[in-house]
C-alpha cells in the first residue's frame, strides 16, 4: 500500500512499537505520532510536571558547642558542697571535725566577732548528717523553688530563713548572759546547719502551690516541727525552724510575683459597642 503523501512509507518496515518499552524516555517527552498509545505506555502524556521536592529535606544546623542546660545549678552545687562536708564530718578525725563545727558556729560570740563569715560557714554543715530529714527537705524543697522562681532567687529566700531565725535565737541567749540568766558557756553553744534555710523555703514553695497542696505541705511539715518543740529536746533550734518557716510564708507576695510559670492574665471581654 502506498504511503500517505508527505509520511514515508512504512508497510515494509518491521513493527518497532513493542520494542519502544524497554527503552527509557527522557523527561518530558512524547510517544513517537506513529506508535499507537497502550496501556502501560512508558513515556508520560507530556512534559512531567516539576516535582515539590526536589531532594531531602534540609537537616537542622547543630551549634557549635554541645551545651547542656543544668535546670537547677544553684540546687545542684550546693547539695555537692553539703555531700562533700558531710563526707569530711564522717570519716575525718573527731577532734577535727569538732573544731570545724566549733568554727563555723553561729555563737554568741562568733556572731560579735565575725557575723558574715559565720553566717555563711553554719550553712555549709547538715546538723544530723546527710541522712538527715532536712536533707531531703533542702532538695526537694529547693529544686522546686529553683525551677519556678530561679536560683538567685531560691538563694535569697534561704538566706531570709537562715538568716534571721539565726539572730532571733541568738540575741536572746546573749541578752541573758548579759543579765545572769544564763551562765557563760552558752556563748559559744554549737549552731549550726541548714535547717533554718530549709524550713523557709518549704514556707515560700507552699505560696506556689494550689489551696490543698499548700495546706498539706503547711500542716505535715508545720506539725513536725510542733511536734520537735513540744518534745522540748533543743528549744532555741525548735522555734528557730517555726520562725524560719514564718519567715517563708511571709514571703509569698514577692514568690509568686517571681513565679517564671505562673498563669496569665487573661484579658476580661469587652462587651460590643451598641450601634447609635
Amino acid at each position: 500500500m502506498p504511503g500517505v503523501a508527505g509520511l514515508p512509507d512504512t508497510a515494509g518496515l518491521p513493527d518497532t512499537a513493542g520494542l519502544l518499552d524497554g527503552i527509557p524516555c527522557q523527561r518530558g517527552a512524547r510517544p513517537a505520532p506513529l506508535v499507537a498509545e497502550r496501556p502501560g505506555e512508558r513515556c508520560a502524556e507530556g512534559p512531567a510536571e516539576p516535582s515539590a521536592r526536589t531532594g531531602p529535606a534540609p537537616r537542622p544546623r547543630r551549634p557549635a558547642g554541645f551545651r547542656v542546660r543544668v535546670p537547677v545549678p544553684f540546687t545542684l552545687a550546693y547539695a555537692a558542697l553539703l555531700a562533700v562536708t558531710s563526707y569530711v564530718a564522717e570519716h575525718a578525725d573527731p577532734a577535727l571535725v569538732y573544731a570545724l563545727y566549733q568554727g563555723s558556729s553561729t555563737d554568741v560570740a562568733h556572731l560579735l566577732q565575725t557575723p558574715a563569715l559565720v553566717l555563711v560557714a553554719s550553712a555549709l554543715w547538715v546538723a544530723g548528717g546527710f541522712v538527715s530529714p532536712f536533707t531531703l527537705g533542702f532538695v526537694v524543697a529547693l529544686t522546686a523553688l529553683e525551677r519556678r522562681i530561679g536560683g538567685a532567687r531560691t538563694a535569697v529566700v534561704f538566706l531570709l530563713g537562715h538568716v534571721p531565725a539565726t539572730l532571733a535565737t541568738e540575741v536572746p541567749v546573749g541578752l541573758g548572759v548579759l543579765v545572769g540568766w544564763l551562765p557563760d558557756s552558752s556563748l559559744h553553744r554549737l549552731d549550726y546547719g541548714i535547717s533554718f534555710g530549709v524550713a523557709a523555703s518549704v514556707g515560700a514553695l507552699a505560696g506556689l502551690l494550689g489551696p490543698w497542696p499548700r495546706a498539706l505541705l503547711l500542716v505535715a511539715f508545720g506539725g513536725m516541727l510542733l511536734r520537735d518543740l513540744i518534745a522540748y529536746t533543743d528549744p532555741l533550734t525548735n522555734w528557730g525552724h517555726l520562725i524560719a518557716l514564718v519567715t517563708g510564708v511571709a514571703v509569698w507576695p514577692w514568690v509568686r510575683r517571681w513565679d517564671q510559670r505562673g498563669r496569665p492574665v487573661r484579658p476580661r471581654p469587652t462587651a460590643p459597642l451598641s450601634a447609635a
